[in-house]
This record gives C-alpha cells, structure tokens and sequence, in this order.
C-alpha cells in the first residue's frame, strides 16, 4: 500500500489577456497582494492577432498576452482557491457587466502545466466548487509536449520559451530544498 504524503509545491503563473493598461496594472497589484511577489513576466504579444480574437469584444479590443510567474510556490491543491479569487478580481475590474481582463491560473512542476477553468469538458478534472483543471502540457523528451486539448499559446514557441525558464527555476528551488531535507 502506497504512503499518503503532502503534495510537493508548485510554481504559480498567471496568464493574462487584457486590452487596458490601467486594468493590467491594477490586477497586477491584486494578484501580487494575494499571491506574493511576480519573479518573471513573459513578453507581450497580441493574443488577438497571433491566435484568437474571442476576447475582443467583451475587453473591448485587442487582446494582449502576457503570463506572470510568481516567486513564491503554492501547493496545487489550492487550484481552486487561487481560481476563484481570479475570478473575483475579474469581477472587480469588470464594468456594465463585461470582463475587462482574463487571469486564469496556472502550476507548473518537473513534469507538467495544469491550468484551472470554470469550464467543464471530458479531459478536466473537477476539483471544487465548479473549478476544473487540466493537463495542458507535459515535460518529456526534454520538451513540451502538447495533447489534443492544449491551447494554441501555449503550444507556441514564444510561450513555451518561457514557462522553460519557470520550469528551470522551479527545478532550481526544488533541487535547492531537497538537499536541505
């Protein structure tokens, strides 16, 4: 029989879809209240015209992309915690009803990215309260590896460039703690 152990923690990212750059600030000081200090942030890049422009209209133009890595890691049985407290800022920052802004979080580890959503579909998982996740990505063959369902972002070299560089400084710590235990 297998032992029961508490679950290693993970590196929190955030990506964002946003148009307004008074909005983005504003999240960005939301999340980093709730999550703790921003360690990377990737480039921007227009969500809009380099993969979808299915925010467009509710943000009120052009998407922008950019995904945040956070300093501190989180245990990734807080999926839906950190999900719904997105959710709120979106909230927050929405107006007449419409989200100006799109945070939908994220952990990575050795050996995958799950992202949560409110979206149920066949491959995700539900965790709680109406929170799903999924396996978007997994590590294998020194690479990211995509399945039928990941996203085109992050099936692009752009985004995958840069969850790398979170892989590697997640395997930095993580190498870091275990010689300390």
């Amino acid at each position: 029989m297998g032992a029961v152990h508490d679950f290693e923690e993970e590196k929190l990212i955030v990506g964002v879809i946003y148009n307004d750059l008074e909005i983005y600030e504003r999240a960005i000081q939301m999340l980093t209240e709730a999550f703790g200090p921003i360690e990377s942030e990737s480039e921007r890049f227009s969500f809009s015209e380099e993969f979808s422009s299915y925010y467009d209209e509710e943000i009120g133009g052009e998407g922008m992309r950019v995904i945040l890595s956070f300093r501190d890691t989180v245990k990734p049985d807080r999926q839906a915690e950190i999900k719904k407290t997105t959710n709120e800022f979106e909230r927050i920052l929405s107006r007449e009803g419409k989200r100006l802004i799109n945070l939908d979080p994220g952990f990575i580890n050795h050996g995958r990215l799950m992202l949560a959503t409110t979206k149920e579909a066949g491959f995700r998982i539900p965790l709680s309260d109406g929170i799903y996740t999924e396996l978007t990505l997994f590590w294998a063959r020194g690479g990211w590896q995509k399945l039928p369902w990941s996203y085109r972002d992050y099936q692009s070299e752009r985004v995958q460039s840069f969850i790398t560089e979170v892989r590697e400084s997640y395997m930095k710590e993580r190498r870091e703690k275990l010689k300390k235990k």
